[in-house]
């Protein structure tokens, strides 16, 4: 028969399916948060009338109470998994916990208990709520579509659109299926899916995608795939299936429990049986293999490891970054590559004018060719009115009111501004209704710009080009330096994954000193470039912030989002959230993660000399018990306060110092489109 196998099953195989779709999971719907706070208050009760001396008919039930609680349900599952051959490392926690109290280590014990069962809880809410988040993503598409029919339109579900069917999207409706446009003009908000931060203009024989926000105009599409092929539809499922197929990784202190364990149990067998042998009474054999098995116990190794973690991620979470757990804490610092996104996470995430040129010859100034773009755009709802709206008022004009305003989807608008008929919008529509000769020196500026990766708006006054505009997303003021600290810690450079055009992304680049970029990105190709570099064997580190970043953040060793702009699903499918929106703070609790993991080994160390040492006395002479339990105990306390000391302010300027030092100047980027 094959040997018994030791394993340490993931708390979250455990935790079941979660929560219902599309409904946030209560910590106490699960019923492993249940019994972990139901332990820890019981504890909480029991621990005071021990130290105060109550009697023990006092304490002991509610100590026997917190074994029931905390114990019962690992002890089903190890139970159930040693049928099968598999030792359950959490079962033997359990069979610790009652060794110590069969020699009056009630305390110890129950504390094991208390300990086990709130990872436990914590592991099945992290699981639920992921879950959740990752279902409520269908909820972007709309419940209903207007299908067009014979002699008119009907209403019917998204789910029941065909390949072929013609749906109408009217002003401000979010697109039911995936499709291509039949008639109209319209901009499309398809930030959701490719992370392009200004709407993209749709014309007939443009593709659209289920689930992106449909502007000012109206359109008739083809519906090309079915809802359950939709492009929103794939990232959940690449999203569920990259967190499931991840490679389970453990912290460090697991790996040594799985044959630390199995060996403490062969060992506490052979001290007990090994004397009975030789003559030795069955009550002196049992205290010395019970005595054993408290000061072979893993109590200090398993402390050695969670102070430290839990440390920096309340240092980290102090200072603005959300760790969710300490087996992401451990991984931050493994990773050597990182990957990051551009819209929302080294960029603001919202357009800015960034070049307001006047053209020569009109006697236009910036300031006045901007407060007339402003005054004839401050009635539109698009986001490029909203940025030249917003310079204006920067630069503090006055904005006149604005007449005869209108407005064409994919065009711009126009209005009459102080007795002047003022056209702000797309060069190409505009410029095509000018003559070739006044509209050559607007159109030289424009392929300026664009090449600058802007998008250029060309102003008329009087169907005469006057200026245009450059508006771009602006690059977060600590972006370069992050990109430097980051490349200096993992010993590479980062790398760029955006769903914008490769002129914009490659500018972004020069500008952050990134090198490696790949434009023009679907979510399931950012997910794909995640997968290479962990198919190679290194550990990515993916940043991002939108939902079409949800799949590479599952996909990749470990992810984080930036907090303040961040969806819901690139939130709950992070291991860990930027809540500041501080760029800086990424490198650093890299550096804090590192730091926490050299305090491991150290605890390590530690406990395996006390381990080691009591051992040995209790097995070549005689250790006694009361001894046996103050060395133990005294090795616990110690690795526990050494861990702690990560908990100080100095430690994270430590951590802030090491991630901060400047990494060579980058060369000029490579842009790859997808």
């Amino acid at each position: 028969m094959p040997a018994a196998v030791i394993t340490r099953p993931s708390r979250t195989a455990k935790a079941g399916a979660g929560a219902a779709p599309r409904r946030r999971t209560r910590v106490l719907a699960l019923s492993e948060a249940r019994w972990a706070a139901a332990a820890l208050a019981l504890f909480l009760l029991a621990l005071p009338l021990q130290l105060t001396g109550a009697p023990g008919w006092a304490w002991g039930p509610l100590y026997a109470l917190v074994y029931a609680a905390g114990g019962w349900e690992p002890a089903l599952s190890g139970l159930r998994e040693l049928r099968e051959k598999v030792l359950d490392v959490d079962l033997l926690m359990i069979v610790a916990a009652l060794g110590a109290a069969s020699i009056g280590q009630v305390m110890d014990g129950a504390l094991l208990i208390v300990i086990f069962a709130t990872s436990g809880a914590l592991e099945a809410l992290a699981t639920a709520r992921t879950q959740d988040a990752v279902r409520g993503l269908l909820d972007l598409a709309p419940a209903t579509a207007t299908r067009v029919v014979a002699g008119g339109e009907e209403s019917v579900a998204t789910e029941d659109l065909m390949v072929g069917d013609v749906v109408r999207i009217r002003p401000g409706e979010r697109v039911g299926a995936d499709g291509r446009v039949l008639d109209g003009a319209s901009e499309i908000d398809q930030a959701t899916i490719t992370g392009e931060p200004l709407p993209v203009a749709k014309e007939p024989g443009d593709e659209v995608f289920a689930g992106t926000l449909n502007g000012t105009g109206t359109l008739r599409i083809a519906v090309e795939r079915d809802a359950s092929d939709s492009v929103i539809a794939r990232i959940v499922a690449m999203t569920e299936e990259a967190s499931r197929t991840k490679a389970p990784t453990q912290l460090f202190i697991e790996k040594v429990e799985q044959r630390y364990s199995l060996g403490m149990v062969a060992a506490t067998l052979a001290v007990f049986l090994v004397p009975l042998t030789f003559g030795e009474d069955v009550t002196g054999s049992l205290l010395r293999a019970m005595t054993f098995m408290i000061v072979a116990s893993p109590c200090a190794v398993v402390l050695a490891t969670m102070p430290p973690l839990l440390s920096a991620m309340a240092n980290a979470g102090r200072h603005g970054v959300l760790v969710k757990s300490a087996v992401v804490m451990e991984r931050l610092g493994q990773a050597d590559r990182v990957a990051l996104d551009k819209t929302g996470t080294l960029t603001e995430g919202a357009p800015r004018v960034t070049a307001v040129r006047p053209l020569p010859g009109t006697g236009t100034t910036e300031d006045s060719l901007l407060a007339s773009a402003a005054a004839a755009e401050h009635p539109s709802e698009h986001p490029l009115a909203r940025a030249v709206v917003n310079a204006a008022q920067e630069r503090g004009a006055e904005l006149s009111t604005a007449e005869d305003f209108s407005s064409a989807p994919g065009t711009g608008v126009v209005a009459t501004v102080d007795g002047h008929r003022i056209a702000v919008g797309s060069p190409s529509r505009l410029l095509r209704e000018v003559p070739a000769s006044a509209a050559a020196p607007a159109a030289a500026v424009v392929g300026e710009l664009e090449d600058d990766g802007c998008t250029a708006v060309v102003v008329l006054r009087d169907e005469v080009p006057v200026g245009v505009l450059g508006i771009a997303d602006r690059i977060r003021r600590d972006a370069t330096e992050t990109v430097a600290s980051l490349a200096r810690l993992t010993g590479s450079s980062p790398m760029l994954l955006t769903g914008d055009n490769p002129r914009a992304a490659g500018r972004l680049a020069a500008e952050a000193g990134i090198t490696d970029v790949r434009a023009g990105l679907l979510p399931q190709d950012k997910a794909d470039a995640v997968r290479e570099w962990e198919q190679a064997g290194h550990k990515v580190l993916v940043l991002g912030d939108g939902v079409n970043d949800a799949p590479a953040l599952a996909a990749a060793h470990t992810g984080i989002a930036m907090g303040r702009a961040g969806s819901d699903l690139a939130l709950e499918t992070a291991d860990a959230v930027v809540i500041r929106d501080e760029l800086t703070t990424v490198p650093t609790v890299v550096a804090l993660s590192r730091a926490a993991r050299r305090l491991v080994v150290q605890n390590l160390v530690i406990a395996g000399v006390f381990i080691s040492a009591l051992v040995v006395w209790d097995l070549v002479g005689h250790l006694p018990l009361p001894l046996g339990v103050l060395g133990h105990e005294g090795s616990t306390v110690i690795v526990g306060l050494n861990g702690l000391r990560l908990l100080r302010d100095s430690a994270w300027q430590r951590a802030a110092r090491q991630g901060g030092e400047p990494a060579p100047a980058a060369s000029r980027p490579t842009v790859a489109a997808a």
